[in-house]
Parts: structure tokens; sequence; C-alpha cells
């Protein structure tokens, strides 16, 4: 064969595998992440006007050479911050709104061609310029048509209210809102703070409230409790009492009961005796003369039978009052000895509070003084000083001397007169503050002085 003929069909092998695979390149496949935007000569609508693009989410098309080309939109999504101040409320009240959009290319149909039409070829932060404007006027509208309080309390409501109008306008423009997320809302003039404190106040307010009244229900609680335990345990005393006077009352009765038949059997065992005797011993006195001892004999043991009775039932009688005069006694001396030791009670919590307010008042000393207790002590003397000399003043005030002679025999060897030294003797008489510490087992404080010893040097309490 002609190599110039092999040649030939080469090339032409060759030309076609060339085209073949150039037709195949044109077979595009879209990503998810993506819209493929077609555009060109596309075809027409149903309404006859001309088509200006053609998008794909998913699977592949095939895009003609010469009369089409092909660009992707991107559908990761996009993040505005959006810092709002200054936006006028339905109460013509400025506030600040910062928040956070997220935003993406939509792939609902319909709202893709807006996108292929008006975000193709923009880049990313044009995208979000455009955003930006359009969320700052929606926002601005719903924040002009609800109260501060709607909008502070009822998040839900403001975003579903955001959403639904921010959302409707980035349709127009092929983009769909994903996320809102307002950080924090407030205002210059302070009335959000405002708000917040009154709602936390209240909440504070309102568990206070709980509080005091279960205390109060508590308190309430015991109380009826202890006063019903106290009633319960009087009435089942006063019962036991009655029960157990009731009692001896029926022991009491049964035995006078017991006394008079015995009485009666007694008596007729006895008459029965005096007439067996009678006629045994006499058989000739008259039935009328019998009759007459029978008679006598029967008065005599009804009269013994009836003093018997009253004897035994006096003693009861005596016994029940006196139990009755020793429980009003023992209830008595118990209501006393409770009233006494309710005072000793009030005694000792005011003894103590007392004391509290001397150790608070000695704190406060102390802490005046800086915290040294030294420098406090000094500081309590000193103001007792006055009351210490006064005392010892008034050692020698009482003193009454009628007549006080004085032979004085001129200086004597130490240059002073006997008037001097019978003063001075006097008035050494009375104890030095010093030795007044020392019998009460303390130290006289520094602060007081110094003694001067026989040799007239200064020492201290504790050199003495």
């Amino acid at each position: 064969m002609n190599p110039i003929i092999i040649v030939l069909i080469c090339a032409v092998v060759l030309i076609l595998m060339s085209f073949v695979l150039w037709l195949f390149s044109r077979y595009k496949r879209c990503p998810s992440d993506k819209i493929m935007v077609i555009y060109g000569r596309i075809g027409k609508n149903k309404d006859g006007t001309t088509r200006s693009s053609k998008c794909i989410h998913g699977g592949a098309q095939f895009v003609w050479p010469v009369i089409q080309s092909y660009s992707y939109l991107d559908l990761t999504p996009i993040s505005i911050q959006v810092d709002l101040k200054n936006a006028l409320s339905r109460q013509n009240i400025r506030i600040d709104v910062p928040s956070r959009f997220t935003v993406g290319i939509s792939t609902e149909t319909g709202v893709m061609q807006n996108a292929a039409e008006r975000l193709l070829g923009l880049q990313l932060s044009e995208i979000q310029e455009l955003s930006k404007d359009i969320i700052f006027g929606q926002l601005r509208l719903v924040i002009a048509t609800m109260d501060i309080e709607e909008i502070n309390t009822d998040r839900d409501k403001f975003l579903a209210a955001v959403s639904s109008n921010v959302e409707t306008e980035l349709k127009k423009i092929g983009l769909r809102l994903i996320n809102v997320n307002v950080t924090d809302i407030s205002d210059e003039s302070g009335y959000i703070a405002a708000l917040g404190k009154e709602a936390a106040a209240k909440a504070i307010n309102d568990a206070k409230k709980s509080v005091a009244e279960q205390d109060r229900e508590g308190s309430i609680g015991e109380a009826n409790a202890k006063m019903e335990q106290r009633i319960k345990v009087s009435e089942a005393d006063s019962i036991a009492i009655q029960g157990e006077n009731e009692a001896k009352m029926k022991i009491a009765m049964s035995e006078a009961a017991l006394k008079e038949k015995q009485a009666e059997a007694m008596k007729i065992a006895t008459t029965a005796e005096k007439i067996q005797e009678a006629k045994a011993l006499e058989e000739s006195y008259a039935a009328q003369q019998a009759a007459e001892e029978a008679r006598r004999a029967k008065e005599q043991a009804t009269l013994e039978a009836d003093i018997i009775v009253r004897a035994e039932a006096k003693k009861k009688e005596i016994e029940l009052e006196a139990e009755a005069e020793a429980e009003r006694l023992r209830r008595k001396a118990k209501g006393e000895a409770d009233a006494i030791y309710a005072k000793m009670e009030a005694e000792a919590r005011g003894v103590e509070e007392i004391l509290k307010k001397q150790a608070a008042g000695f704190a406060e000393i102390v802490k005046s003084a800086g915290g040294d207790p030294e420098a406090a002590l000094k500081l309590l003397i000193a103001d007792k000083l006055e009351d210490l000399m006064r005392v010892q003043v008034d050692a020698v005030k009482g003193i009454k001397i009628d007549k006080v002679t004085v032979w004085d025999g001129g200086q004597g060897g130490d240059g002073k007169t006997a008037t001097a030294n019978f003063i001075s003797g006097m008035m050494k008489s009375v104890p030095p503050l010093d030795e007044v510490f020392a019998m009460a087992g303390m130290q006289l404080p520094p602060i007081l002085g110094k003694k001067l010893d026989e040799a007239g040097i200064e020492t201290t309490a504790t050199e003495q």
C-alpha cells in the first residue's frame, strides 16, 4: 500500500479521535457544592422570550462549543457581620442590634435563575456588601414595627420577622437565609438594662417572699403542733384523773354496800341467836317482851351499821379532796416554775446581749488603735483615769477628825516640819494605785506612771 495513503488514513483517524475527545470534554459535570450556569444560545421560554441562562445543580450537561459557555456559582455559606446602630423602634427609642447572618446561593428553582442573572461573576466581598445592604434595610424595617419589650423578651418572634422579611428580599437576587444570630441588644438610653434590672429584682423579691412564707408556715405549724400536743396531754391527764376518781368512788360505794349487807346479815344472825337464847333461857317470857327485845336489837344493829358506813364514806371523801388539792398544788408549782424559768432565760439573754455589745465595742476600740491591744487598753484606762483618782481621794474624804493637835518642834533631820510629816503620813495611808491593782491580781500599766524606790529611782511594777 502506498505510504501516503497510510499517512492520510492515520491523520484522519487522529483527527476523528481528537474531535471525539474534544466533544467529550464539552460534557460538563456539576459538583454538589456548586451550580453550573450555562449561558449563550440556550433557547426560548414558554412565553417566547429568549432565555438568558440555564442552571444545573447536580448531574451533567453537554455544553455546545462556540454558541454556549458555562460558569459556576459557589454554594458555600457566606457569613455576614451586621452591626446595626441607632435603629429606631416603634417607641422612638434608638437601639443597637449587633448580629451575624449566614446566607448562601439558593438551589430553589427560579431563585437559581435570579442568582445566575445577578450574582454570576461577582466576587465574594461584592456579594457580602450587596447582601448587607439588603439586611440592613429589612432589619431596620422590622425593628420599626416592634416595641423594645417584644424585641428583648420574645426573641423567637423577632427572629421570625427578620428571617421572613430578609429572605423575601434575598430571593430576589438568588440568595437564601440560612441562619440569624443576634448577639446582643442595647440602647443608648439604658432602657433595656433597666428592664433587665427590674426583672431580676422582681425575681429576687419573689424568691425572698416565697422563703419568708415558707418560714412563716413552718413556724406556725410547729407552734400549732406544740399547742395540740399540750392540749392532748392535758386532756389525757384530766381523763385519767377523772377515771381514777370514778373508780375510787365505785370502790367506796361497793365497800359501803358490802358492809351494809354484812351488817344486815350480822343483824339477822344476832337477832336469831338472841331469840333462840331467849326462848331457851326464858320460855316464860311473853311474846310481847320477846318482840320488844328483838326490835331494840334491830335498831341498835341498824344504828351501828349507819355509823360505820358514814365513817367509811367520810374517809374516802377526805382522801379524794386531799388528792385533788395535791394535784392543784402540783400544777400551780409547775406554772410558777415555768414562769421563773422564762424570766431567768430572758435575763440570761439580756446579759448575753450586753456582753456581746461590750465585746463589739472593745473590738472597735482595738480597731481604732490600729489593732494593738496594748494601745486599746491605754485608751480604756485613760477614759477611766478620772474615776480611779476619785476612788483614791474618796478613801480619805469620809474620815471624820474632830480635833487634831500638832506640837511642831521645828524641822527634823530630813528638813521637814512635824506638821508636814503628819500630813504626808496621812496621805501615804491611802493604798497606792499599783498596790490596789496587785491585790486584784493585776499589774499597773506603764501608762499610769512609775514608782520611785527609796533611793528616788523610777521602777516599773515588774521591777518591784
